[in-house]
């Protein structure tokens, strides 16, 4: 992976929210061409295929895609794919913490140390000088676990169940990582860390807090935690990686190295019905919503980092937020949402070869002109 009490309800799927422009439930201000010129770009990005989804205040939430989510068989990425969506999985994590804050449960200024004693104690490292808020924001200092030797060949792991807690000790074998002027180094331990934390005050693995505090009242029926399974639900978007200059179908994979940083899967509809409710206020109180969206610059042009989530401004005066992703299976994962949620835009993306950049700038322009 690289990257950047139970609750008993009803479930709706979020997937039955979908409505596509044109059909009789569009308004009739819907206006697809900005839609439709995004799409076309995205064709010539380099991807094996995307699934899209889009929400606008005039058009609801749509979904289509580009080129093919399986390059053996032809089969063509309509929008209702599931994949692997990396480090987003960090921005539900965040939010899992959060809403422990606003219990009483973790305090954003507590150290490791007060909740793990002992676990970080090395010459580089100390539990007691890092807090629950640092490794949100990957301001602790400590390295990526991914930096570690062992991952220097990952096919070699692919089939292996591996403990939060064994990348976390491989981390603290690694020398400090390079941070920019505020302090941030992005760094995949930390929210392994803090799904070890989460564990400590709640007795319930993170997949099962994101399930029962998340998945389950939003009605996410296409989102799922997938601890040891290799296999992403049908219909998938198949993940090729680059090997010797070729993509090659890395799907099937055992993720549980990735946990708290990375391990979610789930669909257009779903991510976008969850940042909705997130930047909308329906998953934490207006003071919890707030901490999250205190940042700090990664040392990027106008990209800053909060408590899970990712802040950009592509043109002065619009602002968005998400969260991107990454998997060693090839899977990427795209996002922007507005401020206030009414405007979103989804890609799940197939392989990890693409321009990058094209893509943002692609992103950046929709956001600007959706309706």
């Amino acid at each position: 992976m690289r990257y950047r009490t139970s609750v008993v309800v009803a479930l709706a799927c979020a997937a039955s929210l979908v409505t596509v422009p044109g059909q009789a439930t569009a308004t009739p201000q819907c206006d697809t061409k900005p839609i439709q010129t995004a799409l076309k770009s995205l064709q010539s990005v380099g991807a094996s295929g995307m699934s899209v989804t889009v929400k606008s205040p005039n058009c609801g939430v749509w979904k289509g895609g580009v080129g093919l989510a399986d390059l053996r068989t032809g089969r063509k990425v309509v929008g209702n794919e599931h994949s692997r969506i990396g480090s987003d999985t960090k921005t539900w994590t965040a939010t899992v913490v959060l809403q422990l804050v606003g219990e009483g449960k973790i305090d954003l200024d507590d150290t490791v140390d007060d909740y793990l004693p002992g676990l970080i104690r090395t010459k580089l490292y100390d539990g007691r000088s890092i807090t629950i808020r640092q490794l949100l924001q990957h301001t602790s200092g400590l390295p990526d676990y991914l930096d570690a030797p062992f991952w220097e060949n990952e096919d070699a792991h692919r089939w292996d169940h591996i403990e939060p807690l064994q990348t976390v000790r491989q981390a603290l074998t690694l020398p400090k990582p390079d941070t920019t002027a505020s302090g941030f180094a992005y760094s995949n331990t930390n929210y392994n860390l803090v799904g070890l934390i989460v564990r400590e005050v709640t007795g319930r693995s993170i997949g099962t807090e994101i399930r029962e505090r998340i998945v389950e009242p939003l009605g996410l029926c296409e989102t799922e935690w997938p601890g040891d399974r290799t296999t992403i639900p049908t219909p998938e978007l198949r993940g090729y990686a680059e090997r010797r200059g070729t993509l090659v179908d890395k799907t099937e994979w055992n993720t549980s190295e990735a946990d708290a940083s990375g391990a979610l899967i789930s669909n257009g509809a779903d991510t976008t019905a969850f940042w909705t409710a997130l930047l909308s206020g329906k998953l934490l109180a207006p003071a919890q919503l707030a901490e999250m969206k205190k940042t700090v610059s990664e040392d990027v042009a106008n990209e800053r980092y909060g408590l899970g989530v990712e802040r950009h401004e592509p043109f002065p005066g619009l602002v968005i937020w998400g969260h991107s992703g990454s998997m060693s299976s090839g899977h990427k994962f795209r996002n922007a949402v507005t401020d206030d949620g009414r405007r979103a835009v989804t890609l799940l993306i197939g392989s990890e070869t693409f321009d990058s950049d094209k893509v943002d700038s692609i992103m950046g322009k929709l956001m600007r002109d959706l309706r």
